[in-house]
């Protein structure tokens, strides 16, 4: 089911603890917001979105992690799909798609994302970096 973006409203921006738990509310607040803005649940293009958030978070807690530190969550909307941003604090770790095949034990959650995504990358902050990707339906 293709869903038709509805644009209403602003970007979607949340704070939230770095922690597994943390991660699993990013997730789920980012597809309650989608379903606000008209892209409903369970759709092809919110269910890649949650899986894009998912993955960005996990990595935002298991690998960017600063104690006592956030990581934020950043929802776009754009003219054709959704752009995802997940910043945390520790920039000098910058994440890489698995060099290992299905065997490795890590890394997969970048390939998904590449897959998903129409594109993705890391940017640069004055504390951390943001991971972004780009979510578009039918990508």
């Amino acid at each position: 089911m293709n869903a038709e973006i509805t644009r209403v409203g602003t970007d979607f921006v949340q704070r939230f603890s770095a922690t597994r738990r943390g991660a699993r509310l990013a997730r789920r607040l980012a597809v309650q917001q989608l379903d606000a803005w008209g892209v409903p649940y369970g759709c092809e293009l919110s269910d890649d979105v949650a899986v894009v958030v998912a993955e960005l978070a996990a990595n935002a807690v298991l690998h960017g992690h600063v104690t006592g530190r956030d990581f934020e969550l950043r929802v776009l909307p754009e003219a054709d799909g959704f752009r995802v941003e997940v910043s945390d604090a520790r920039g000098e770790r910058r994440p890489e798609l698995c060099a290992g095949g299905p065997a490795a034990e890590g890394g997969h959650g970048l390939r998904l994302v590449a897959a998903l995504a129409a594109e993705w990358g890391v940017a640069e902050r004055a504390v951390g970096k943001t991971v972004w990707a780009r979510v578009a339906p039918g990508r």
